[in-house]
């Protein structure tokens, strides 16, 4: 699929992206258009309204809600991708190639793991249920949520691992890392956070000063490493 180009309005990093495809109930793969030559928003805040898109499948016609496209910049800018209407036609292809002959990945090391299927997110449950189902790719086991959920906000263990799940629709902040960190240290275990939201300059640099790896979910459910940590942890694994 046809990459854009995609600057960061805060760091001004470039980016090619490709917004994800998913099989519509046709069964064709199908992904959301995206309008080139519009600059990327900064998502601050979420409202479920505003994260979702109408699509069109090419191959049966139908019309469907899908994620709005999201990219997060390793500065932890969370971005979104805008994309063209559903009932706006489509620009003409441009005359010659345009696209790189190559667009360098993220990481380039060989990955042992299959492919991540990640599972859509409408609701705060689905959110956990994504984090869970990240956690036991990256191979912890017995991945599970509490019987009762601490003061603390732990929302899922596993063996030496306890996660939090931040659905809502501000950035975290410093009290919540802290929180985490701290009931990792008491549980002799590892720490992970998942947000929908991003991270406030404060949660991230206290994240990054303890090591614990932060990772942003779009609402394709699909998690992204936002600093070091969380990218140590995708390339080694659990």
């Amino acid at each position: 699929m046809t990459s854009v180009p995609v600057r960061c309005p805060v760091c001004n990093r470039d980016h090619a992206y490709v917004a994800p495809a998913y099989p519509c109930p046709c069964g064709a793969p199908t992904a959301p258009p995206l309008l080139p030559g519009a600059p990327a928003l900064q998502v601050t805040r979420r409202t479920w309204d505003e994260d979702w898109v109408t699509v069109r499948c090419t191959a049966c016609d139908r019309r469907d809600q899908w994620p709005q496209p999201e990219l997060c910049c390793p500065c932890g800018t969370l971005l979104r991708i805008p994309v063209r209407p559903v009932d706006e036609p489509a620009p003409p292809p441009p005359p010659g190639p345009v696209a790189p002959a190559h667009i360098p990945l993220p990481r380039t090391a060989a990955h042992p793991r299959p492919s991540f299927r990640p599972r859509t997110i409408r609701t705060g449950h689905d959110a956990v249920s994504a984090a869970a189902l990240y956690l036991t790719w990256l191979g912890y086991r017995e991945v599970a949520r509490p019987r009762v959920r601490t003061a603390g906000g732990v929302d899922l263990r596993a063996t030496g691992l306890v996660a939090q799940v931040d659905a809502t629709t501000r950035p975290v902040e410093l009290r919540a890392v802290e929180c985490l960190w701290l009931n990792a240290l008491g549980a002799s275990a590892a720490g992970v956070f998942f947000s929908l939201a991003g991270y406030g300059a404060q949660a991230r640099a206290r994240a990054d000063g303890v090591g614990l790896p932060l990772f942003v979910m779009d609402l394709t459910g699909a998690p992204q490493p936002v600093n070091s940590p969380a990218d140590e942890l995708v390339s080694t694994g659990a």
